[in-house]
């Protein structure tokens, strides 16, 4: 069982650590784009701008980056990016307080909090590859994947209610201490990482700066793997904005409604990421991406029939549901995938790759999304998504590669 399996205390620690920064982005979830709106008098061009251009500009400034989170101990990292996350968002409240909030810095915001996630989730993916036992691999990342659905599902209900209460900075706030929070839980693991092997040239290389994504497309399951994900990502989030007007402005729901059509189904999270290891010892990797890659495509189209009422909030709820179970259940193994046809020096990078490639395509198409709806409706725009969607299966892998053997190298005594 996943829940009951145990990978050590210092896996517990980084788990705690994970934990603790999730929930504190569940419950600024959306806070920024709130904030603009409230405080910065932003109109609908500076918050799309401020949704898809920041994070555009943080996969950017994360390119170079990679090769620097490579050849150094992962760990050390990890706590830098975190402080690096509360310092920048702490400088909102600060400047709030003294009446000094602008949009700008909003956006500067935006783009270092996800250049510095990109940076986390690279050193934080070759960190776990070390710290755990191959066989762990799975259990490890989808108890990830458990708790980042838990705090979607609980977070942005509980930061609305404490906006409404405290102000509209206050989960900003929550959010900033969450990475304090997170970079002592990493402190306290007290392990002796050792040093990456230096490279024998400069890291900052042009080359370096590619390696990451001449190894995913070099590889043809990894390949095949990651155009698949730019697309049913990119897809699936470039219909959030979408919905949030049909719903919101044309169908008439009330915001309490549109939250809890988007918070519950997150507890289908919980469902899939569990039964992820027990599924792929029945039925195999192969299986599970052929399988469950298709069931996360087919749901997608459902939104665009949705009505008012509450035959057309079951309709969200129920679309919504069947996708994050699937997409639950497919991302540990996605990740763990990942790991094992990675050479442990070049991890950091793929992680990198893989992160800024999704970044950009989630931007791509939430802004050409929105300029079709623009042109015609959100409904259309939405169906266009869903039929697009449909032929992402074409792209999985159709046989699983045996992971390519490389060479040894020096690990720390915790792995």
């Amino acid at each position: 069982m996943v829940g009951r399996r145990s990978l050590g205390r210092r896996f517990g620690w980084l788990w705690a650590a994970y934990a603790v920064s999730a929930y504190g982005s569940g419950l600024g979830f959306g806070a920024l784009p709130l904030i603009a709106v409230l405080v910065c008098r932003a109109g609908p061009a500076e918050v799309s701008a401020l949704s898809a251009v920041g994070p555009a500009v943080g996969a950017l400034i994360a390119v170079p980056l990679a090769p620097w989170v490579e050849f150094r101990r992962k760990r050390p990292v990890m706590i830098v990016t975190d402080l690096a996350r509360f310092a920048v968002m702490a400088t909102i409240p600060v400047a709030y307080a003294f009446g000094r909030l602008g949009f700008v810095q909003l956006l500067v915001v935006s783009a270092l909090v996800a250049a510095a996630k990109i940076a986390f989730n690279a050193a934080g993916g070759a960190y776990l590859k070390a710290l755990v036992r191959p066989d762990d691999l799975l259990v490890a990342n989808a108890r990830f994947e458990s708790t980042n659905w838990s705090s979607i599902a609980v977070g942005p209900p509980l930061g609305g209610a404490a906006i409404g209460l405290f102000g509209p900075v206050t989960t900003v706030v929550a959010d900033a201490l969450s990475y304090l929070l997170s970079a002592l839980g990493l402190a306290a693991i007290h392990d002796r990482e050792e040093a990456p092997r230096s490279p024998g040239e400069s890291p900052v290389r042009a080359g370096a700066l590619l390696d990451g994504w001449r190894h995913i497309m070099g590889h043809p399951g990894l390949r095949a793997l990651y155009l698949n994900n730019l697309l049913v990502a990119g897809l699936i989030m470039a219909t959030e904005p979408l919905l949030a007007v049909l719903l919101l402005r044309q169908l008439g729901f009330p915001p309490w409604q549109y939250g809890l059509a988007f918070a519950a189904p997150c507890l289908g999270g919980l469902i899939g990421s569990r039964l992820a290891r027990r599924v792929v010892a029945r039925y195999g990797r192969p299986a599970v991406f052929r399988t469950v890659g298709t069931l996360r495509a087919i749901w997608l189209i459902g939104l665009a029939f949705v009505r008012p009422g509450v035959v057309g909030l079951v309709t969200v709820m129920a679309v919504e549901l069947a996708i994050i179970i699937n997409m639950s259940l497919y991302t540990p193994v996605l990740a763990t995938y990942r790991l094992e046809h990675t050479p442990g020096h070049l991890v950091a990078r793929t992680l990198t790759a893989w992160s800024i490639g999704q970044q950009v395509s989630i931007a791509i198409l939430t802004a050409l999304g929105g300029l079709l709806a623009d042109v015609t409706s959100p409904r259309t725009a939405l169906t266009v998504a869903g039929l697009l969607i449909l032929a992402t299966p074409l792209l999985l892998p159709r046989h699983e590669r045996t992971p390519r053997h490389e060479p040894e190298l020096p690990r720390s005594h915790h792995a």
